[in-house]
């Protein structure tokens, strides 16, 4: 690990907080806001991945037949300061309680740029998400549509955040490229492997270091291999009506043999996502992502392939919102072995109804029911359900 590029990057961090966090008297450009969200989630599944298992959800009982009511509580806060018209300082974190046994932190950041636009060009610089969800489109990085998210945005949402340069143009209302170098998510990829698809709302903070069986692993932090990873995106868009968007991301991580949670994976990606009705009451949403990850250790190496897609039906009707959401999941070895205990054939329901029962208060409720086998697990049934009750306050 880069001793320096640690103390560049959390300095780079505190600077931007505090030139943001100086601006409070400038009320006409400073802007505070988040969410209070309290849930309460009945759960039948084995141990969360969270906590070392390998059940499929942020939580999870004592085994794949037992049941446990869990409440989770997140505090979300952003933070936006918008000198002049063409700057921005944003950064976002969170503090949460979390069933006990998480291995994680509990307060950390999420998000720490500063960008510059104007009204065809974007540069952003700092820590922040790709733009490849169309789920998570409200503020905070949160979905819109369902408490939990699918299996492809749980996983960007535990393990895919770059310290990065972003430039972005859009020429008109109907085509945006954009292209991305980027460091800090050297290991990217390892949780993946490790213990399969997932479905859930945690997001990992910076410079976290979460379970990764059998040990654990910091997806989003320092720099390890001094390498420079890249990403391009293309979008094509009728507006307020439809979308089609490709990205593709590699972390051009270099094998090096180290110890965990700084193991690089070298992880590459496409994701191809489309929309129906971006604006109307009823919305078609659909993502497909695909490609690969791979281990280096003496003598040799180990890739792993995976694959998801979902599909989303959303109808919004006054205050209330229903959707229904079918998704599969897919990992193997890259070999093709004939006894795969990487191999993963899953899928997942899931549907939610959300009610605006004011413009700062949401309630909802949520049933997941997730189904697959994990051969490398100790018990290969990591299949389960949740229903969770959800009350969330927005200020």
């Amino acid at each position: 690990m880069s001793t320096r590029y640690n103390r560049c990057m959390r300095r780079i961090i505190a600077v931007i907080v505090g030139m943001i966090a100086s601006s409070s008297f400038a009320q006409s450009s400073f802007r505070t806001y988040g969410f209070l969200t309290l849930r309460e989630i009945y759960v039948k599944a084995q141990p969360s991945w969270s906590t070392g298992g390998w059940g499929r959800f942020d939580v999870g009982a004592g085994n794949a037949d037992a049941h446990k009511t869990v409440n989770v509580d997140v505090l979300q806060l952003g933070v936006d300061w918008t000198p002049t018209t063409w700057l921005l300082l944003h950064t976002d974190g969170l503090a949460r309680r979390e069933q006990s046994g998480t291995v994680g932190r509990r307060v950390g950041i999420v998000q720490a740029y500063g960008e510059v636009h104007t009204e065809k060009f974007r540069v952003r610089g700092g820590l922040f998400w790709f733009p490849t969800s169309l789920e998570n489109v409200d503020p905070l990085w949160n979905s819109r549509y369902t408490i939990s998210n699918s299996a492809l945005n749980s996983w960007i949402g535990q393990e895919v955040r770059p310290i990065a340069a972003d430039v972005q143009f859009s020429p008109n209302f109907y085509f945006t490229i954009g292209a991305t170098a980027f460091r800090g998510n050297d290991t990217m990829g390892s949780e993946l492997a490790a213990r399969g698809w997932t479905i859930g709302n945690r997001l990992t903070v910076y410079d976290e270091v979460i379970a990764s069986v059998p040990d654990t692993t910091r997806p989003i932090g320092p720099e390890v291999d001094n390498r420079i990873g890249d990403s391009g995106r293309i979008r094509v868009q009728i507006p307020e009506r439809a979308l089609l968007q490709f990205t593709h991301i590699d972390n051009r991580a270099k094998l090096l043999l180290r110890a965990a949670p700084e193991t690089p994976w070298r992880t590459k990606f496409d994701v191809v996502g489309a929309q129906l009705g971006t604006t109307g009451p009823t919305t078609v949403a659909a993502e497909w992502a695909y490609g690969s990850t791979q281990l280096g250790f003496p003598g040799g190496s180990f890739t792993m392939d995976f694959d998801t897609v979902y599909v989303l039906l959303s109808q919004k009707r006054g205050p209330s919102r229903w959707t229904a959401r079918v998704e599969r999941f897919t990992t193997n070895d890259h070999r093709r072995k004939t006894n795969d205990i990487n191999r993963e054939r899953g899928s997942a329901l899931t549907l939610s109804y959300l009610r605006d029962s004011s413009k700062s208060l949401r309630t909802g409720i949520e049933y997941v029911h997730a189904k697959g086998d994990r051969l490398a697990a100790p018990d290969p049934h990591t299949s389960g359900s949740t229903i969770t009750l959800e009350l969330r306050y927005r200020f």
